[in-house]
């Protein structure tokens, strides 16, 4: 097989058995989450991330992507508050020193607030695993969140000064920005717009401040949800070179209500999506997001077990080996 994706896994940044497991089951790249802290280094510290860096060098995995950057840094950057511009310079300095150390990938979003919303974690799926789901009937009489109501226009606004400032440094340190899709693609919920809610609004992104470093994350299961055709999006994207990391799940239904699934159980032909990664060039670090929960397992952290990774990474390595064998 000449062409390969690379295979990533969310993991976490304190060895534990799933380093090994992913080791096993084919994965070479790793993601991490930068927590807050209270005590010890921030997050955007040099050491940090060069001891994170060396740890997973250490066990046989390159660490290549940070994902979401701490909410102490992100929130008041999307929500316009008072400290907005000194948190900007805090997410270069994070920026600047995973170039530093060699990250080359960091997948962000502008949720505000919120993050991604799931209304149930145990929808019943085949076997009785447990599936997410969202329906947006249920949050009908949700009251306003504490920072009260946000517009779209102010969300961009936001937006545009966060990429000015920070693709340039993106661009000197050799880090690549990804932001990541609204999910579920619906504006406003709970009074907070999004703007990432359409195929059109990532165009815009990239044409904002146009570079090389400033492109997408390609969340495969929240672009679905938006009813675009995956394998053309894509294509889409990908001849731009605007594809810096890969989410590879799937669901079933609309933006108002859909169901995660089982990755071959869902409304994307997988293999034509992987196929496309392959026609467009893109090797870049891609990871299997939101598995079920399957028997055994307590459910305790939903579409992030191990048995359901465990089987999404096989599936994956499936459609990659025959989409690289397929003219």
């Amino acid at each position: 097989m000449t062409w390969q994706l690379t295979l990533a896994e969310a993991l976490p940044a304190i060895p534990a058995p799933l380093w090994t497991l992913a080791r096993q089951a084919g994965v070479t790249a790793a993601v991490v989450t930068i927590p807050d802290t209270l005590d010890g280094p921030p997050p955007w510290d040099f050491s940090l991330l060069l001891a994170l860096k060396q740890r997973f060098k250490d066990a046989g995995l390159d660490l290549q992507v940070v994902e979401s950057a701490p909410a102490s840094i992100m929130e008041p950057i999307k929500l316009g508050l008072p400290n907005r511009d000194e948190r900007i310079e805090r997410f270069c300095e994070l920026v600047d020193n995973m170039g530093r150390v060699g990250i080359g990938v960091i997948c962000h979003n502008f949720m505000p607030a919120l993050g991604p919303l799931r209304t149930s974690f145990t929808v019943p799926g085949r076997g009785g695993a447990l599936l997410m789901g969202y329906d947006h009937a249920l949050m009908a009489n949700a009251p306003l969140t504490e920072y009260g109501t946000l517009s779209e226009d102010q969300l961009w606004e936001n937006m545009t000064v966060f990429l000015r400032r920070v693709v340039p440094v993106a661009e000197r340190a050799g880090v690549k920005l990804a932001v990541h899709p609204d999910d579920p693609p619906l504006s406003p919920i709970r009074g907070l717009a999004r703007i990432l809610t359409n195929r059109d609004a990532f165009q815009r992104v990239i044409d904002t401040v146009p570079s090389p470093a400033n492109g997408i994350t390609l969340c495969q299961g929240s672009f679905s949800t938006m009813n675009v055709d995956i394998p053309d999006t894509i294509r889409h994207f990908g001849r731009q070179n605007q594809i810096h990391f890969v989410h590879f799940r799937d669901v079933e239904g609309t933006p108002e209500r859909f169901v995660e699934t089982f990755h071959e159980e869902g409304q994307t032909d997988m293999f034509e999506a992987v196929r496309a990664y392959r026609d467009v060039g893109f090797t870049g670090p891609v990871r299997v997001d939101h598995v079920p929960t399957m028997a055994g397992e307590d459910n305790a952290t939903p579409g992030y077990e191990v048995l359901g990774r465990l089987y999404a990474i096989g599936y994956l390595k499936g459609l990659m080996e025959a989409a690289g064998k397929c003219a």
